[in-house]
């Protein structure tokens, strides 16, 4: 299967504003370059764990959001690091898959925080995103992600993780 990568966005630091760029640096096991979970200073790096690397947002879900509850929660806003289209992130849940030459892997579900009504004063959002906060991933090779980069899976993958109990 395939989608596109349309978006990267990073922040040098928790907190801080985040940057569109149309190239970043992925690395294995840290995150993107130039990006506060790249160099260790994101709000969830001082918890332990995968999937922190990483976080995707599909441009469906954000276009649903912004229809069904009339938020603007995109070009950023929505403090992710990659919005992908013409993916299902949901199943990539426990999944590898690839952007460009990136290999990947779906970790867990990425939750909408109150963090985000603060950063754009926007009361819905938090509502706005419940079940299309996006995805957490964990990178597993260094690489460099392009906008217009191809998001792949193999659907046998999904299948696979489909029929294990959750």
């Amino acid at each position: 299967m395939t989608g596109r990568l349309v978006s990267i966005f990073v922040a040098p630091s928790a907190g801080a504003p985040v940057e569109s760029v149309t190239s970043a640096r992925a690395l294995s096991g840290r995150g993107l370059e130039g990006d506060r979970y790249g160099t260790g200073v994101g709000s969830f790096n001082r918890w332990p764990g995968r999937g922190r690397d990483l976080s995707l947002i599909a441009l469906e879900d954000l276009e649903a959001a912004r229809d069904g509850f009339g938020v603007s929660v995109l070009e950023g806003e929505h403090r992710r690091n990659l919005v992908v289209e013409g993916v299902d992130l949901e199943a990539l849940l426990g999944v590898p898959f690839t952007i460009g030459g990136v290999a990947l892997e779906g970790v867990r579900r990425c939750a909408p925080c109150k963090y985000l009504v603060r950063v754009t004063g926007q009361d819905e959002i938090f509502q706005a995103l419940v079940r299309r906060g996006g995805l957490r991933a964990s990178i597993v090779s260094d690489g460099v992600l392009e906008v217009g980069d191809a998001v792949t899976w193999d659907p046998a993958d999904v299948a696979k993780r489909a029929r294990l109990p959750r």
